[in-house]
């Protein structure tokens, strides 16, 4: 992982706008993630709308990886290829890209409920999706990354639900992994000091049974130790005085999933 990099304010405009095509990417699949279809058909979906609006997907060949999204299904905690594997009513479908738009790089993940899910798994997505927010709330110059990892953590611990240690947010925009790591646990005040002009993502990843997880031979993919569900969210933001400075919000994709 790089070097902390701090950008200057014409660096984080073009990284909302490679932001704002990974957004729409995500809106795009919001339309048609439905029982049916394989999680490969997204891939190629992701890959054809990345390329038409002038950029590449960053986690394409990143480190060898060979696809442009990681779509991680229901033990699946991250880092899932896609595969021919069909979508069923009930599954969790975590679906992380990147867009590398003129050398700016934007990174987020949206789990998604497919058809009706059982009580245990939207408790999940809400309290996943809470946490994320509350951790993006600390965002702002003056704090430390310790206040984003605490907020999580003290959100999700009531739940009994497992916050995964094993991976983590991290600073982005320039390359698609920078310092610093930002945990979804932690102690208030500890940390490294957020200042103006960081970009980070912050990607609580969080499972229903326990914290543990198991690598796959793949190399890549990573899944619950006890077969429970896993959520995973993420956003990106940039760090400034007073309010964070969400590049990538959800609210185009919800926009499509509060019509279906």
């Amino acid at each position: 992982m790089s070097k902390v990099i701090y950008k200057t304010e014409e660096q984080i405009e073009q990284i909302r706008e490679s932001a704002n095509v990974l957004s729409n990417l995500l809106a795009e699949i919001a339309k048609v993630i439905k029982p049916g279809i394989t999680t490969i058909s997204l891939d190629k979906l992701a890959y054809d709308f990345i390329q038409d609006h002038g950029g590449t997907p960053a986690f394409l060949n990143y480190h060898g990886f060979p696809y442009s999204l990681c779509i991680s299904v229901n033990d699946q905690i991250v880092h899932g290829f896609p595969s021919d594997y069909v979508i069923k009513d009930g599954d969790l479908v975590s679906v992380d890209g990147g867009v590398n738009l003129n050398g700016f790089i934007s990174d987020s993940a949206y789990t998604f409920g497919v058809g009706e899910i059982s009580e245990e798994a939207q408790l999940l997505l809400d309290v996943t999706k809470a946490s994320l927010q509350k951790g993006v709330e600390q965002a702002v110059a003056g704090k430390r990354v310790g206040d984003i990892s605490s907020a999580i953590q003290e959100y999700v611990q009531p739940h009994n639900f497992g916050i995964v240690r094993e991976l983590v947010g991290h600073g982005v925009g320039l390359n698609l992994h920078e310092k610093p790591e930002v945990p979804n646990y932690g102690k208030r005040g500890s940390g490294p000091k957020l200042e103006p002009g960081l970009v980070i993502c912050i990607e609580p990843m969080i499972n229903a049974g326990k914290a543990g997880v198991k690598f796959w031979d793949d190399g890549w993919t990573v899944s619950t130790v006890d077969g429970k569900l896993s959520a995973h969210f993420e956003q990106m933001v940039a760090i400034r005085k007073g309010t964070p400075d969400v590049l990538l919000n959800f609210d185009e994709i919800e926009k499509v999933l509060n019509k279906k």
